[in-house]
């Protein structure tokens, strides 16, 4: 879907720079940390789900009939 083109190391460096005027250069730390610790909890959330065993269905319980009124 490339209506343009391939994206080129010309156009990485325009990216770059744009993040750097919107962001600030202080703040690009704190966004490369807080997306590096998210992509850290979603593998080891993902690793963590694949490691638990496959529970069984529970099985159905009987409805317990209804009361009578006296």
């Amino acid at each position: 879907m490339f209506l343009l083109g391939p994206v080129g190391p010309t156009e990485l460096l325009l990216i770059a720079l744009l993040i750097v005027i919107i962001f600030g250069a202080r703040r690009l730390p704190e966004l490369g940390k807080s997306l590096g610790e998210g992509i850290k909890n979603f593998r080891k959330s993902i690793s963590s789900k694949e490691k638990e065993p496959k529970s069984k269905k529970p099985e159905p319980t009987k409805p317990e009939p209804p009361a009578k009124e006296e």
